[in-house]
């Protein structure tokens, strides 16, 4: 015990430097507009109102100072119970005073002052002010005196389960004395177990409750039968939200509950339960009223004196006032305390130099500690020490507490508890609950199976339950699974990060979640029962700067925001996107399990499965999601980018080929095939290293990629190959006009099925939902017609499609020597679809020859000269110089059908049809050639791989993001060079 104290101590020290150095930091080296952009400053607030509440607090409404009524807020991460300064903006080093965040909305944030602040405080509505995020120095404080009590504890309530918990004995069980009669009748058998368990033992008990299972529900059982002992019960939890959740439960079986704390940082349906409403409604509340307010009369008498004999009267009587008020407060408050059977608390808000302090050393009988894998062991500590008993109830698997110090975590501190104890007594100690009553059967599986040992079993009501089911949501694809999964492998949706800040970003995962939140809001679901979940801040900033417009009833948070938290529908970002496979802290698998399992009936997860797939965690989600979910591709989303591997040269298949070839030439030079956007890809960069090190290293990197996918990669081929040839012998059977796929095949082979049945010409339906979702070939007309032909000439026919096929197998085994099977099947999507807008664009332009041949039918002489105007026609068509002069009158006059506008000097030549226009009619769209436009924009788009707006071509404009940053960066240059400016001195 004495390591483990004096090692907690170390750390927590740590902890505490790296904590002011942070602050430090922010406040010396960071702007205050740049503080505001990480959330922990808002700037130039204007006072709204003021009025009194909260038990004789000061409240204080700000608002923006914008003359817009409809200004917000900018992103912040300034929550209910944050401590803040308040700053006025004429004065910006000095606090005006700190108060406690009430309240705070899109529009609004409201502050509480204790009354002593309140009375000095003289806030103007004209003036303009700023609130400053602050750190906390009490917890640091009351947290290192309870690991010093600690270490001074020799003996006390505490001492028996002091030796459990440091192995100085070992736990021991008593038994109950009549069988429990259950209060709440719903629980399930997992659960009783825990109840009667916890009961029986004499020192410690660990409830653990992975997500959903009811563990809030449990631990409110347990509390309600050490009531009905009369054992005298502390209940704490780590976060104010946690034990307002375990209030609310209690409150409706009317017990007698005191919630501590500030009233502010209460919910506010939740705060009659709290210290200052019980006192506020106590007998003595009257008396304690009166007594203030003669205070107050004498303290106004006082200042009207002059004389020192009579002041000094006042004074004695104020003293006694005092005196006597003290004495009424401490005991309305040891009456209210006493009254109580279940005081909450945090855990450092459990502390006994607070109120509790006017409670008898052994008063209470069990200590409850919910949520205890997300607290500090030290923590946890404060309450510890004031029963001889405790329960411990949480989830090791999902979050840790939050350590600022990466250090300080290393070395221990971030274990908890929960974790510890675990580790020690394993299941002699712990009872797990195993039915959840959260999420559909598909996503729990995942959990189950991951992190859980495949203990856990849903609940029958809500093991099939969907998005569809919810009232006024309409049966849709999205809507009508429980999980999906949107790819974004080799589809250039690349990370991007800013030089200066940890934080990453991902803007096309950004379009895809607008997009999914759109087809699920549209199809009725509100937008209030969706999460958007990010693990990086500055990715939740462009998601909130993107969709809160639309939908200010969107949650959008880190993953760390939602803990304990629960939504029907969840969407995923994970971000993080290239060719190294780096994955950052998303390898850490708490974090993920949290992301996921706050869904109830829909998890949308958007990813680069190749990206995320070199962690092998991460690979086995994304092939979860692959066998028992929906898989999308970014193409279905997003029509305006092209794979990476894409070959971006060719304008038709033809060309495609050629680039296959100079892919395939440019792997034998060890170079691999080039990126949209003119990037070099991983292949190319592990050829080129700077070092010999880095060379090998990767090297050694592309070797562990490629064993990683060659299982994958062979079994896609031999999936491909098998429903190509059930497809081929189907397109050439005569006899058979319809042909249907069991719904046994994964989405992925679906995909490929569409594929290959677009490559013939062939019509494919997809029908079902779910497991039951299947496909269905049909021949169309053009294939009948076909078949119909092969009985005349059937050889011919045979022979074509016989080439056609080998064609198609060579681009194949060509494609395959170039890139990865995956890449070979998107690029041999993206070569059929050029086939057919190639198709397309050929049978326009022959109608558009057959018209144009129509119309010149019209002009032309039976010897064959060209009518050239209507004025040529009394020309003598043997006069040759006659008809040039009329060739060259009809080429400087504009193009377009009666229009007589000179282009002798101002005119436009278009390409497309070799014509000059004058300034009216030069536009393709207006004089006929917009549909040859269009096609060669598209060209273009296909061969660069990006759309620019306006013109149509590159935009060399920097970067907004870059250059903001680069801005600060000339900002922070310059108040550098003016600071080293020294002053000219006078002569």
């Amino acid at each position: 015990m004495e390591e483990f104290v004096k090692t907690q101590l170390e750390l927590l020290q740590e902890e505490r430097e790296a904590e002011i150095e942070e602050a430090r930091a922010w406040q010396e080296n960071v702007s205050l507009k740049e503080l505001q952009r990480k959330g922990v400053c808002l700037l130039k607030l204007q006072v709204a109102n003021q009025r009194t509440g909260l038990y004789g607090r000061l409240l204080v409404t700000f608002t923006p100072r914008k003359y817009d009524a409809e200004a917000v807020l900018p992103t912040n991460r300034f929550s209910s119970g944050d401590i803040v300064g308040l700053y006025d903006s004429s004065a910006p080093k000095e606090a005006i005073s700190t108060g406690i965040v009430s309240g705070i909305t899109q529009k609004t944030i409201t502050v509480a002052f204790d009354e002593v602040q309140g009375d000095s405080l003289n806030l103007g509505s004209e003036a303009t002010y700023r609130l400053l995020k602050l750190a906390n120095d009490v917890t640091y404080k009351r947290i290192k005196q309870a690991l010093t009590a600690l270490g001074q504890y020799r003996c006390g309530p505490a001492s028996d389960l002091i030796d459990v918990l440091f192995s100085i004995s070992q736990p021991n069980s008593i038994r109950l004395s009549r069988p429990l009669e259950f209060l709440n009748p719903a629980l399930d058998n997992s659960q009783k177990e825990a109840v009667v368990f916890s009961l029986t033992q004499r020192e410690v008990a660990i409830i653990h409750g992975p997500p959903g299972t009811g563990k809030t529900t449990t631990v409110v059982e347990i509390i309600l039968q050490a009531v009905k002992q009369g054992l005298k019960v502390l209940c704490c939890a780590p976060s104010n939200v946690a034990v307002d959740n375990l209030v609310e439960q209690l409150a409706r079986y009317k017990e007698k509950i005191l919630r501590l704390g500030h009233p502010s940082r209460l919910l506010e349906s939740l705060q009659h339960h709290s210290l200052d409403a019980v006192l506020a409604r106590s007998d003595n509340a009257q008396l304690v009223a009166d007594i203030r307010r003669d205070i107050d009369l004498a303290f106004a008498k006082m200042r009207k004196l002059q004389n020192r004999d009579e002041k000094s009267g006042f004074k004695t009587e104020i003293r006694a006032l005092r005196k006597e008020l003290k004495k009424r407060e401490e005991a309305a408050m040891i009456e209210t305390l006493k009254s109580a059977n279940v005081i909450l608390a945090t855990n450092t808000g459990a502390t006994p130099d607070g109120p509790l302090k006017l409670l008898p050393e052994n008063y209470f009988d069990l200590v409850v500690i919910d949520e205890c894998a997300q607290a500090l062991e030290a923590s946890c500590w404060i309450a510890l020490l004031q029963a001889k008993k405790c329960i411990l109830a949480g989830d090791h698997k999902q979050l840790p507490p939050t350590i600022i110090s990466h250090k300080a975590a290393a070395k221990g501190l971030s274990r908890s508890l929960m974790e510890r104890v675990i580790a020690k007594y394993g299941d002699r100690v712990v009872r797990m609950l195993t039915v959840q009553y959260r999420m559909h059967d598909c996503i729990m599986q995942w959990a189950s199976r991951a992190l859980y040992g495949g203990k856990l079993e849903s609940h029958s009501s809500v093991a099939q339950h969907l998005l569809k089911d919810l009232p006024g949501v309409a049966v849709t694809e999205e809507t009508s699974i429980p999980l999906l999964l949107i790819d974004t492998a080799h589809c250039g949706l690349l990370e991007i990060d800013i030089e200066d800040e940890q934080s990453k970003g991902n803007p096309g995962e950004v379009r895809l979640v607008d997009l999914h939140v759109q087809a699920l809001t549209n199809a009725g679901l509100k937008a209030r029962d969706i999460a958007v979940i990010a693990p990086y801040n500055l990715q939740v900033e462009l998601l909130r700067q993107c969709l809160r417009p639309k939908c200010p009833d969107l949650e959008i948070k880190s993953v760390d925001g939602f803990q304990g938290r629960e939504k029907e529908a969840v969407i995923l970002s994970f971000v993080r996107s290239n060719t190294k496979g780096e994955v950052g802290f998303l390898a850490e698998e708490r974090r993920i399990n949290v992301a996921v399992t706050r869904a109830r009936r829909h998890v949308a997860v958007i990813c680069d499965s190749h990206t995320v797939g070199s962690n092998k965690f991460l690979k086995d989600l994304v092939t979860y999601f692959t066998e028992h979910g929906e898989v999308r591709t970014a193409f279905e989303y997003l029509d305006d980018i092209i794979p990476e591997k894409y070959s971006h040269e060719g304008e038709s298949s033809s060309k495609a080929e050629t680039n296959v070839k100079k892919d395939n030439n440019a792997k034998s030079k060890k170079t691999g095939p080039p990126k949209a956007g003119g990037q070099k890809s991983s292949s190319t960069a592990e050829s080129q290293p700077k070092g010999g090190g880095k060379a090998k290293d990767a090297d050694s990197a592309g070797t562990r990629k490629k064993n990683m996918n060659l299982d994958v990669q062979a079994e896609d081929a031999s999936n491909k190959d098998k429903l190509r040839k059930t497809i081929l012998e189907f397109v050439e059977d005569k006899n058979k006009t319809h042909l249907a796929f069991p719904s046994t095949l994964t989405s992925h082979d679906r995909l490929l099925v569409h594929q290959i049945a677009e490559e013939y010409g062939v019509q494919h339906v997809s029908t079902g939902d779910g497991r039951n979702r299947c496909i269905s070939l049909a021949k169309t007309k053009a294939i009948s017609a076909v078949s119909e032909s092969q009985t005349t000439d059937d050889s011919t026919d045979q022979k074509h499609l016989q080439s056609r096929t080998a064609e198609k197998t060579a681009k194949q085994k060509e494609v395959s020597r170039g890139v990865s099977a995956s890449n070979a099947d998107l690029k041999l999507l993206h070569i059929e679809r050029m086939q057919r807008e190639n198709a397309k664009l050929e049978e326009k332009r022959k109608k558009e020859v057959t018209e144009k041949k129509k119309s010149d039918s019209k002009k032309f002489s039976v010897t064959g000269k060209i009518d050239i105007k209507p004025k040529a026609e009394n020309l003598d068509t043997d006069n040759f110089d006659a008809l040039i002069a009329a060739v060259v009158k009809a080429d400087s006059t504009c193009g377009f059908a009666k229009c007589k506008a000179s282009v002798v000097t101002v005119g436009d030549f278009c390409i497309h049809c070799n014509k000059r226009y004058c300034l009216s009619h030069h536009i393709p769209e207006v004089h006929g050639c917009g549909d040859r436009a269009k096609a060669k924009a598209r060209t273009r788009i296909s061969r660069e791989g990006v759309i620019y707006a306006g013109s149509g071509y590159k935009d060399h404009s920097i970067d907004p993001t870059k250059k903001a940053h680069l801005q600060r960066r000339l900002d922070k240059k310059i108040n550098e060079l003016s600071d080293q400016r020294k002053v000219k001195k006078e002569k």
